[in-house]
């Protein structure tokens, strides 16, 4: 009843009550796992901030691992943002004050240099298949919170079990104290982690060169998902580890892979193709570069024998940030972010948004900043992307605040626009415009990519995960579209429907990592999809004999 991988509350039966010497234990009732979900609904829907919903729910998963389960996987379209973005950054700003001593995650501490093994063998499960690692330095639009931040691969793990299916013995949430340059979080007294500055260089990389070393050691071949990490840091652990490990970040591949997949599902609605699209990303931070980079990749796959190069397909993508748009003509060029040269392109200087729209007539706008967008995506902007586009396409992304809304986006240019953003919630209801034309966007969320990429790569133990698996798991989820969707205003599947969707990415993944040899899951199963779906967690209670 203490354990919550076998707690089942009132639901235990009078002969597991004997057996298990638990008579007297409980209130005489049995209550079903239907009931008791109900019962959990009910509560949930009562607290008045999702903070206190994101609480609740976390207390439920402490005590009772399958009913928590249960009652996401069941609800995952509105419980999405109370477990994740953006409830979860609220519930990061107060986890000193809201600290719970039950192991939820594994801290690893610079002090701990050399003994990182040990403290592993700590960790009560051995079979552990995903972990999610993160360092707490950028955290969203929250910036540094240091250890603070163990409540995102927390939720980042449970999504793998609601949305995709695997176990949750297998996942490990980790956070890497290097410390945090969070002024008011080193002078709080209510601080969990070490009260110094941020280290970096060399000791930072050691000390995570050591942890990824004694978990290969420890768990095998594992998944490892780098989350919330400076991109710098980000950029070199891939590089470093991808011939190692199967590791990716949802920052960058995983939100690349997302919006592929909504552009490929807009096809019909736009008449374009990845290849005939002229792209526009607008933020400050690497993100837009790293989405930028996967559809280039794509376009190179999808006509291979066109002679086109991937420079070729950087031609039709280009930048905005706060100084304009990223050009050679506006003279920064020796000064600028790596991540941005390849999109520095021969165009006339634009020092606004309004004018690069103007001048260059993209037709998809991503905006993707994790800071206040420095460019909103005013009523001009909206109806220049409508002059040159019969069916432009929008795509709001940044954290904490998207560009603009979907009311203002549908109004402004007539309902034309193919909209969808970041955060967007079930309970918000359609967007209805003068003339009677309603729309229910959907929710350019990563949990349609990750869950799934996880899966697979379980499913077939593979070593590694390449470019290919993220196009092809955007492929698959762009497939899963029907013209039903598309036809009330959204380019992505209902997200009730996470479970099979994951099992379809999953078998993308799989097959791209059997056709590339990368997998060591072998013989080869037959189907696929059965051998993804064999493997899902269920979260239904179980009969104890």
């Amino acid at each position: 009843m203490r354990n919550p991988k076998y707690n089942k509350g009132l639901a235990f039966s009078d002969m597991e009550r004997d057996r298990l010497y638990l008579r007297g234990l409980l209130p005489p009732a049995i209550l079903s796992q239907e009931v008791q979900a109900e019962r959990a609904l009910i509560n949930l829907r009562s607290k008045t901030s999702d903070l206190d919903k994101h609480t609740y729910l976390a207390s439920l998963q402490e005590r009772n691992e399958r009913l928590f389960y249960h009652v996401v996987s069941q609800n995952i379209a509105e419980l999405l943002p109370i477990i994740h973005m953006p409830t979860v950054s609220l519930y990061c700003q107060k986890y000193g004050l809201m600290f719970r001593s039950l192991p939820r995650g594994l801290f690893i501490s610079i002090a701990d240099k050399g003994r990182v093994f040990s403290i592993l063998k700590n960790w009560p499960e051995r079979r552990v298949k995903a972990i999610c690692l993160t360092d707490g330095e950028r955290v969203g639009g929250l910036g540094d919170l240091g250890v603070n931040a163990i409540g995102v691969p927390i939720s980042k793990l449970a999504l793998y079990t609601a949305c995709g299916g695997i176990p949750p013995s297998m996942c490990l949430p980790v956070c890497i104290d290097a410390g945090t340059d969070n002024e008011m979080l080193l002078n709080s007294q209510f601080y969990v982690g070490g009260k110094h500055k941020r280290v970096r260089g060399d000791e930072y990389l050691e000390l995570v060169d050591e942890f990824l070393t004694a978990a290969r050691r420890r768990f095998g071949n594992a998944i490892i998902h780098f989350e919330d990490m400076n991109y710098d840091n980000l950029t070199k652990l891939i590089s470093r580890y991808r011939g190692t490990f199967p590791c990716f970040s949802d920052d960058v591949q995983g939100t690349a892979a997302v919006v592929l997949a909504g552009i490929k599902a807009a096809q019909p609605l736009t008449g374009k193709s990845l290849d005939e699209h002229t792209y526009l990303f607008v933020g400050e931070g690497p993100a837009g570069s790293a989405i930028a980079e996967l559809l280039a990749e794509a376009i190179v796959r999808r006509k291979p024998r066109s002679g086109d190069t991937i420079i070729d397909s950087r031609k039709r993508m280009y930048m905005v940030d706060s100084k304009g748009l990223v050009c050679r003509s506006r003279g920064d060029s020796d000064t600028l972010e790596g991540h941005k040269l390849p999109y520095c392109h021969a165009a006339p200087n634009c020092p606004d948004l309004l004018t690069a729209v103007q001048t260059l007539k993209p037709s998809v706008l991503v905006g993707i900043s994790s800071s206040t967008p420095a460019f909103p995506f005013t009523q001009q902007v909206c109806e220049a992307m409508a002059a040159a586009h019969n069916r432009p396409i929008i795509l709001p992304l940044s954290q904490p605040g998207a560009e603009v809304t979907p009311e203002d986006a549908y109004g402004w240019t007539n309902g034309r626009v193919v909209f969808a953003d970041r955060d967007r919630r079930t309970d918000a209801g359609p967007v209805v415009l003068a003339n009677g034309q309603r729309f229910y966007p959907g929710s350019c969320q990563t949990a349609y990519s990750f869950p799934g990429i996880g899966l697979g790569v379980i499913a077939s133990r593979a070593t590694k995960l390449r470019d290919e698996m993220f196009i092809a798991a955007a492929e698959s989820l762009a497939k899963l579209v029907t013209d039903e969707d598309r036809g009330r205003g959204s380019i992505y599947p209902p997200m009730s429907q996470i479970k099979q969707i994951s099992a379809c990415v999953a078998r993308a993944v799989m097959q791209k990592a059997y056709d590339a040899g990368v997998a060591t899951e072998l013989p080869r199963p037959h189907d696929l999809l059965e051998t993804a779906q064999s493997i899902m967690y269920s979260p239904s209670y179980r009969r104890y004999r």
